[in-house]
């Protein structure tokens, strides 16, 4: 209870510091569902009086645009002021949605200083769902109480001061103790300490100090620094007592300075109380974390129909391609004047071919991972089981993706669909209640369904990734014939052809030992090659996610 409730006094004082000085801290993360204890934390900042900002909110919003009845009637270029026209306070809603540009333009606004405040509202569940990087790391508080909110619950009162925290007096060994803290707790940003610097200032002008204190020090690393860590530091072996400080001497530009705080550890023990403890839980090797949020995972394509908007671009009208309004206008207003000296007679606005600016989209779409499983053999039971538990973790993580699963069976002279695209977990576990086993391997004639699939989904705008379980011991051609050479020609023509079609393929081998006939066919596929002999569904899902980045 006592952890919960110095949770809620951190909210608190954060609350209190960003409505004293909204401005100079520049904005805040609160990471909490919707619910009644975010409302009271978010009516708290209703004397900021807050811009509502949206993740598809337009740049024209953000930074102005044409005013286009005013430039029609005006022959003139006339815009309309956006948001950050001034320095304002804004909240940004959804932010753990927020795509990556809008959250670069929404950081550029924050360095350039000029007193806005954002605050992001994070409603992520998991640890990968969170605000985009470049935004949080120039926000300084990470506001996330846990429990119920205390009855007694409000920002704490700020009393009469008028001191601007810009003005205040800091000593240069400050930053050099605040950037050494950030370093012991693996934060590689230098972000972090100049912002707990600045949290440092504004919470010694709050109580109407015009010089920096160690109490300062203490509160902005305790608020900055612990959900940016991303290692606990060691306990260092020191002497009882420290010997006296030696007096300052001129050294050599070329000696290492060593990473000790000027004051203790007093400070890495006031961050490391405060750290979350899955902070080590939470890191995973680079490459080995699924994307999220809702972009989905295959391949983008740009048009003029549907998808994400990008810039308009200069081009010719052909019955097709959309035009862009608003940026024909905007080309064409500037050269009003001109075009109505040559054309003094001519009424109306006077568009010329070069104007024209055409609309772009792009589109990003859903990813198909196509199993292609060997079911012969007399340990086709274990292989399927194993492709059945993979095909249900990864169908549970789909629906963050996008992506879709399908499952081909190959076995005795054929292979079949057991498994069509989809994303129900339900229908999958009815189609794999139970697998036929047995018979020899036709390899060839699985890539080869394989490949049909991967095509027929593709004309239907999804983005498809083969992945092949198998043993590697290949028995059965193309024409049903049971002659290893063959059907070893027969993969490898297969390989070479999914490859011409650019289709993205992993191969799995199953076997109890290593075959390199199967490194050889994904030398073929040019795509990855894993050797798991033995592995569980867990297993296989994990070496999926790492080796296609699912």
């Amino acid at each position: 209870m006592s952890a919960q409730t110095d949770s809620w006094d951190r909210a608190a004082l954060c609350i209190a510091l960003l409505r004293f000085a909204p401005g100079y801290l520049g904005g805040s993360i609160i990471r909490m569902r919707a619910s009644p204890q975010r409302d009271a934390v978010i009516s708290s900042l209703e004397p900021l009086r807050m811009r509502r900002l949206h993740p598809t909110i337009s740049d024209e919003q953000l930074f102005g645009g044409l005013d286009l009845a005013a430039t029609l009637n005006s022959s003139q270029v006339i815009e309309n002021k956006g948001i950050f026209e001034t320095s304002c306070s804004a909240v940004l809603a959804m932010a753990e949605r927020c795509p990556s540009d809008l959250a670069a333009k929404l950081a550029h606004q924050l360095d350039r200083d000029i007193g806005h405040c954002i605050v992001a509202l994070d409603e992520g569940a998991e640890q990968d769902e969170a605000t985009p990087p470049a935004l949080s790391e120039r926000l300084p508080f990470h506001i996330a109480p846990e429990g119920r909110i205390p009855a007694d619950w409000a920002p704490v009162p700020a009393g009469t001061s008028t001191v601007d925290p810009a003005t205040v007096t800091s000593d240069p060994d400050d930053l050099t103790a605040l950037t050494i803290l950030a370093a012991h707790f693996g934060i590689d940003s230098l972000r972090a300490p100049l912002l707990a610097l600045r949290v440092a200032r504004t919470h010694a002008a709050f109580h109407a100090r015009t010089i920096l204190a160690r109490d300062d020090l203490e509160t902005a690393a305790s608020l900055v620094f612990p959900h940016r860590a991303t290692r606990v530091p060691q306990e260092a072996e020191t002497e009882s007592t420290p010997p006296p400080p030696e007096p300052e001497t001129e050294t050599d530009s070329g000696a290492q300075e060593s990473l000790e705080l000027p004051d203790g550890d007093m400070l890495v023990d006031a961050v490391r109380a405060l750290l979350p403890p899955d902070i080590l839980a939470g890191l995973v090797p680079a490459g080995t974390s699924r994307r999220t949020g809702g972009d989905g995972a295959g391949q983008k394509r740009k048009g003029n129909r549907r998808g994400r908007p990008l810039p308009s671009r200069p081009g010719r009208l052909d019955g097709r391609s959309r035009i862009d309004l608003v940026a024909t206008l905007r080309a064409a207003a500037p050269w009003q004047p001109i075009r109505r000296q040559a054309q003094p007679d001519t009424s109306g606005l006077l568009i010329r071919p070069a104007d024209i600016r055409l609309k772009r989209y792009q589109e990003q779409s859903d990813r198909l991972l196509i199993f292609a499983v060997d079911a012969s053999g007399s340990a086709a039971v274990s292989r399927l089981n194993e492709a059945k538990g993979a095909v249900e973790l990864l169908l549970a993580e789909a629906y963050a993706a996008r992506d879709h699963v399908a499952l081909i069976s190959f076995r005795g002279a054929e292979s079949e669909i057991l498994l069509p695209p989809t994303r129900s977990l339900v229908q999958t576990k009815r189609r794999l209640a139970s697998l036929p086993g047995g018979g020899g391997t036709p390899l060839a004639t699985g890539l080869q369904q394989a490949a049909l699939l991967a095509t027929q989904s593709q004309s239907k705008g999804l983005t498809p990734t083969i992945v092949v379980l198998t043993d590697g011991r290949a028995n059965v051609a193309l024409d049903g014939s049971t002659d290893r050479t063959r059907a070893a020609e027969d993969a490898d023509k297969m390989a070479r052809l999914i490859r011409s079609q650019g289709f993205l393929t992993l191969v799995i081998d199953m076997s109890a030992r290593p075959q390199a006939s199967l490194k050889t066919l994904a030398g073929h596929f040019d795509g990855p090659y894993l050797a798991l002999p033995r592995a569980d569904a867990q297993a296989l899902t994990g070496a999926v996610s790492a080796a296609l980045s699912v």
